[in-house]
C-alpha cells in the first residue's frame, strides 16, 4: 500500500502483484480537531503570527494539550482505518509506504518553539500515526523519498516507463484519479520490489 497524506487526510492506494489495483480510497485522520495544531495553535502560543487578523492567543500549555489530543486522535483514527482497508481488500497486506519523516526535537513543547519543526511536526504526526498503526497489524513500513519515489517505482518495474503505467492505471479505474493517487502508486510500486 502507499500513502500520500495531505494534512490530516492521506490517500491509500493499494496494489497487489502485478500492480493490479486493489483499492484507493482517502482517509481522514481526525474529525472535530484543529488540523495543524503545531504550525497554527502552537504558533500563536509562541507569538507567531500575532499580528495576523486569524491568530489568537493561547497559553503554551494549551497548545501543548491540544496537541496531545490530536496525536491520539490521529492514532486512532489510523487504527481504524488501516482495519477498514484490511477488511475490505481481498489479499493480505504486508507492507505500507509513507513518506519518510525529518528528524524533530524529542518534546512537543520543544517542536512548537522551533519554527521549521513547527513547520512540519503537523504532517510527520500524521505519517507516524499511520505507521505505529501498520506496525501494530504486522506490516512492514518503507520510508520512500518524494524526490526519488518515481525513479525507485521505475526500477521495480524494470526501468520501464512508470508514467505510462500509472496513466494507463488512472484511465482504467476513472476519477479522481490526481497527483496524490499516483504518489502513492509509485510509493506501493518502489515498496513491493524492497
Amino acid at each position: 500500500m502507499g500513502v500520500a497524506e495531505h494534512g490530516n487526510s492521506a490517500v491509500l492506494v493499494t496494489l497487489a502483484s502485478r500492480n493490479e489495483l486493489l483499492d484507493r480510497r482517502r482517509i481522514d485522520l481526525t474529525h472535530g480537531l484543529p488540523t495543524h495544531p503545531y504550525h497554527h495553535e502552537g504558533s500563536w502560543a509562541v507569538g507567531r503570527y500575532r499580528d495576523s487578523p486569524w491568530a489568537r492567543p493561547i497559553p503554551l500549555a494549551d497548545a501543548v494539550a491540544l496537541v496531545e489530543r490530536v496525536h491520539q486522535a490521529a492514532a486512532l483514527g489510523a487504527r481504524d482505518a488501516l482495519h477498514a482497508l484490511a477488511a475490505t481488500v481481498s489479499v493480505p497486506i504486508a507492507r505500507i509506504a509513507i513518506r519518510a519523516c525529518a528528524g524533530l526535537p524529542p518534546t512537543i513543547e520543544q517542536r512548537i518553539v522551533d519554527t521549521r519543526a513547527a513547520n512540519v511536526a503537523d504532517s510527520i504526526m500524521y505519517r507516524q500515526a499511520l505507521a505505529d498503526a501498520a506496525r501494530e497489524r504486522g506490516w512492514a513500513v518503507y520510508w520512500y523519498d518524494r524526490e526519488q519515489v518515481f525513479a525507485a517505482a521505475a526500477r521495480a518495474l524494470g526501468d520501464n516507463d512508470v508514467d505510462a503505467l500509472l496513466r494507463a492505471m488512472g484511465r482504467s479505474i476513472g476519477a479522481p484519479w490526481q497527483a496524490r493517487h499516483k504518489l502513492a502508486t509509485a510509493a506501493a510500486i518502489a515498496a513491493a520490489a524492497q
